[in-house]
Order: structure tokens, then sequence, then C-alpha cells
């Protein structure tokens, strides 16, 4: 089956082929569909916003679409920056780094047992025969208050997961790709497919 990812993100698409090829999907991006339109993510909740991406790309192309919509939750900060994490910060903040550095200064006084956080993924599955199938993934972990690690993207570098004992910017991409929130929302959603072919061929 050939599937459209809703974005053009070559993290997503990367982790995506990974789980969903052993699944007999093949991914490939809106780019590669040469599809520019951008999705109006006006919903409030992750999901909404997956929801609204997979059918936006799935109405330009009439084809079966993926869409992930992700991001961090500070406890701290009221479950902020959540679905805006990649516009914290607004026009002063341009780039991850810049964002990294905002998040840091809002939590500058914040001690150490009130900096617990999250990274959110939601994965939603939409066909024109009007099948959806919807999975979430979440990630448990700490802001530290300096960036560690060289690897990842966007908040990685403070993100610090106890069970690993490093941020994921000190990760390898492979035991990221394992572990992340994404990962764990694609292996619901691949959970979710199996059965779902089980069922069918009962």
């Amino acid at each position: 089956m050939r599937i459209v990812l809703a974005s053009n993100n070559a993290h997503k698409l990367e982790e995506l082929r990974a789980i969903l090829t052993t699944l007999g999907m093949e991914v490939v991006s809106q780019k590669e569909m040469g599809i520019t339109v951008e999705p109006n993510e006006n919903g409030t909740t992750f999901e909404e916003n997956s929801y609204i991406k997979a059918r936006t790309i799935m109405d330009c192309c009439g084809l079966p679409t993926i869409a992930d919509d992700s991001g961090l939750m500070v406890d701290a900060l009221n479950g902020a920056p959540g679905i805006y994490s990649a516009r914290f910060g607004g026009e002063k903040c341009r780039t991850d780094r810049e964002r990294l550095e905002y998040l840091l200064e809002r939590m500058q006084d914040v001690p150490d047992e009130r900096r617990t956080a999250k990274f959110v993924s939601v994965i939603t599955l939409l066909t024109p025969e009007g099948k959806k199938i919807v999975a979430r993934g979440e990630c448990p972990g700490v802001i530290l208050h300096a960036p560690k690690g060289e690897n990842g993207f966007g908040y990685d570098p403070v993100f610090y997961v106890s069970e690993e004992a490093c941020t994921f910017a000190q990760l390898p991409a492979e035991r990221k790709n394992r572990i992340s929130h994404r990962a764990r929302a694609l292996a619901a959603f691949a959970e979710k497919v199996r059965k779902e072919r089980e069922n069918a061929d009962k």
C-alpha cells in the first residue's frame, strides 16, 4: 500500500518509513507527490491537528495519507508549548535554538523537582474509503537547565530521559527512534493495523 506523509520533515519521513515498511506500506512525502499545500493547523489538540493535516493532503492526492502532530508539554508551563512547539515564542523565535533558549528562559526559576515534561505524538491515517486509524505515544522526561548533546533537533538537547540517563540529543538516532514519543505512537499504530488485518482475515 502506498501512503502519503502529510509533511516534508525528513526526520518524520525516516522514522515512519522504518516502521511502516515492515507493514508492507510504502511511504512517500507530499513533496514527492508534488503537493505544496500547507494545512491550516487551527486545531486545539494534537489529535485535531493530526487529522487536519491528513485530511488536507488526502483531499489533494486521493491516496491514503498519514500525518503526525507532535510537541513538548511542560508541566510547569501548564502544558506549553504543546501544539505550538514549532512556533513557541512567536516571531522573535525563528530557529530551533531560539525556541529552546526561550523555553529555558521561561523556566529559569523552576526547581528541579518541578521540571517534568513529556513529548507527545499523535498519528492519524485516513483513506479515501473512509478508514481512520489514530494512535498516540508519549515519552516522559525532565527539562534540564542547559543543553546537552549534538544529535536530534528541536528541544532534544534539554529533554532528559531518565531511563536512558541522557538527553534525546545524546542518543544515537537509531536508539532515539526506538524509544521516542513518535516511535511509541508508531508502535501503537502498527499494532492497530495488525489487529485490523487479523480481524479482516477471520
